[in-house]
């Protein structure tokens, strides 16, 4: 049996990274012939086995044929005539479409890949890339990811991607693969490198037309975009990895220059809205809803009253779902430090300090005093204020 180590794991090997998951592509071989070595097939859209001795993903050698609109309008060939640079022509960039010959450590790199890794280009493989739109967010993840090591999306690249938004091939993308591809970028070193490269491609208006009017939104001498931009980049640094923040992070400012009402009830209508197209968790959904209604208030959190501090400290549900609150609280402290503010770190450090003096308050004493029904809540919140009025004191 022919293998080659294919993909994201030569690509990271040649950039010096720790290599995650290694894919492999098998040439000359059938599903029967596969099964009969005892791999495991698991692929639906197309043959992918489970080596039995790693566990790791074999696919056939497979070329692709666009046959209707969307990612899923393909037929799929896996046929043992198949090449291996064949598989590697139907991959999106050329840094993707790499191998490596584990039996000799010879790399197959007919599309020039090791060459664009040395450039800092994420390039398209062939003019096939505009058949699959759901390349448009891969490329602006990748952006996420490499950035930071000076990646930047190749001219002739963004200018396929602009033909694919006008011939309207992203509008065929699905939800689920919308919020896949989003999330992953959110838990990248630099997510706004992905807004970038959506918007540069003019893509950002049609899957995400909820953000992609902040750019358009003046916030002092920067644009809307701009500022949260930056806002993402302080979410990945205070919480790396943590896509709920960096979701919320993404959210925070969607009702800034609403028309009429209060920007945060008209953002928090738009980050309803988003999410359930997008069909977002509930956990992600939760925290961005929050931090869009209550970040302005966390910022003058400790000037407020005791009574408007547990107000605001149950609306951001930190009583009961501490985790969630924290998260808000690391969002807001994001948005602060965009603006280089000292202010938002006394007001959330005195915020998780009231939220903890009101988790300690006692119900059993208050319960011990016969107190039921409603003046048991009113009893609770008012011992609950005269905790954080004590802390204040202190």
């Amino acid at each position: 049996m022919k293998r080659y180590l294919v993909g994201g794991a030569v690509r990271d090997e040649l950039l010096g990274l720790p290599v995650k998951d290694r894919d492999w592509v098998v040439v000359g071989e059938t599903q029967a012939t596969m099964e009969a070595a005892g791999f495991r097939a698991v692929g639906r859209d197309f043959p992918v086995f489970l080596d039995p001795d790693t566990n790791d993903e074999v696919a056939l050698a497979r070329t692709e044929r666009k046959t209707g609109p969307g990612y899923r309008g393909f037929v799929v060939d896996s046929a043992p005539s198949v090449t291996l640079e064949e598989d590697l022509q139907r991959r999106d960039l050329t840094i993707n479409a790499m191998a490596r010959d584990p039996a000799t450590g010879d790399l197959v790199d007919p599309w020039g890949g090791a060459t664009d890794l040395e450039g800092r280009r994420l390039r398209h493989v062939s003019p096939a890339f505009v058949e699959d739109p759901v390349r448009i967010l891969r490329v602006a993840r990748f952006a996420a990811r490499f950035a930071p090591l000076g990646f930047e999306v190749a001219p002739e690249t963004t200018a396929l991607m602009r033909e694919m938004v006008a011939a309207g091939e992203v509008d065929a993308l699905v939800p689920e693969r919308v919020w896949q591809e989003l999330e992953r970028a959110l838990g990248e070193q630099q997510p706004s490198a992905f807004l970038r490269v959506l918007r540069e491609s003019n893509a950002l208006g049609r899957i995400l037309p909820e953000v992609d009017p902040l750019y358009g939104v003046q916030v002092g001498a920067d644009t809307g975009g701009d500022h949260l931009e930056r806002v993402l980049e302080a979410c990945a640094a205070i919480a790396p990895s943590d896509t709920i923040v960096a979701f919320a992070g993404l959210m925070h400012d969607l009702g800034r220059g609403a028309a009429s009402g209060p920007p945060e009830e008209a953002g928090v209508r738009l980050v309803e809205a988003l999410c359930e197209r997008l069909r977002v968790p509930r956990a992600h959904a939760r925290v961005a809803v929050r931090a869009c209604r209550l970040h302005r208030r966390v910022r003058d959190a400790d000037r407020a009253s005791s009574a408007d501090t547990l107000a605001l400290i149950e609306a951001a549900d930190g009583l009961r779902q501490p985790e969630a609150f924290e998260a808000v609280l690391k969002v807001c402290e994001a948005i602060m430090e965009t603006r280089r503010s000292e202010a938002i770190d006394t007001a959330t450090a005195f915020l998780r300090r009231a939220r903890d003096a009101a988790a300690a308050v006692d119900t059993k004493t208050i319960a011990a005093q016969g107190i039921t029904g409603p003046a048991f809540g009113e009893a609770l919140a008012k011992a609950r204020v005269h905790a954080i009025e004590a802390l204040r004191s202190d």
